[in-house]
């Protein structure tokens, strides 16, 4: 699975057990279970809140809400590139009104997608409380967001490296890569 320009920085183990330390974070943040609900990004930031709802019922006997809310119509660049749009399902089958919310994503970068998904949520109703939580926040923010949250920080440098999710109900397997793009040669508008 590891290929010249990218490398595993968390394996199937690693992976699960940094989700078993957001969900530790999540319950030692939550003061009523009964209040929280957990939203999770298309698309594979509704596998994590799945796998973490599950690990909570599992620890805490209970059953947390789940959300799943798509910020494509939300995004700030949405206008730029139209055509590339393909719609995912939001369902959000509670009221968010006066709820905890734990919103849940893979990878926190710019912190757009994170603003875009506040404005989604706030358009179902007035939360008590947001707090974001993710996999993996690789930094070079745009906006000032943070997240609650983290299972690694891992700072990529901008416009050269990326972070990749694989998910087995995604991707038949778990991991995460960093993958590097290359050097951007201005010249030919093109990474190296």
């Amino acid at each position: 699975m590891q290929g010249k320009n990218q490398k595993i920085i968390m394996d199937d183990k690693k992976l699960n057990q940094t989700i078993n330390r957001i969900v530790d974070e999540i319950l030692e943040k939550t003061d009523d279970l009964d209040k929280l609900v957990i939203i999770g990004l298309q698309t594979r930031g509704v596998f994590l809140a799945k796998r973490i709802i599950k690990k909570i019922k599992k620890l805490e006997n209970t059953k947390i809400p789940l959300g799943i809310i798509d910020i494509s119509l939300y995004r700030d660049d949405f206008y730029e590139n139209p055509t590339d749009l393909s719609l995912k399902e939001t369902d959000l089958p509670f009221n968010v009104d006066d709820k905890n919310v734990i919103l849940i994503d893979d990878v926190l970068y710019t912190g757009r997608s994170v603003r875009a998904a506040m404005e989604c949520i706030m358009d179902f109703g007035r939360p008590k409380s947001i707090k974001l939580a993710v996999l993996i926040d690789r930094g070079n923010r745009e906006l000032p967001i943070q997240p609650d949250i983290f299972g690694k920080n891992f700072v990529t440098r901008k416009n050269i490296e990326i972070i990749s999710v694989k998910l087995k109900e995604v991707d038949d397997f778990d991991s995460v890569f960093l993958i590097n793009k290359g050097e951007f040669d201005v010249k030919s508008k093109r990474f190296n």
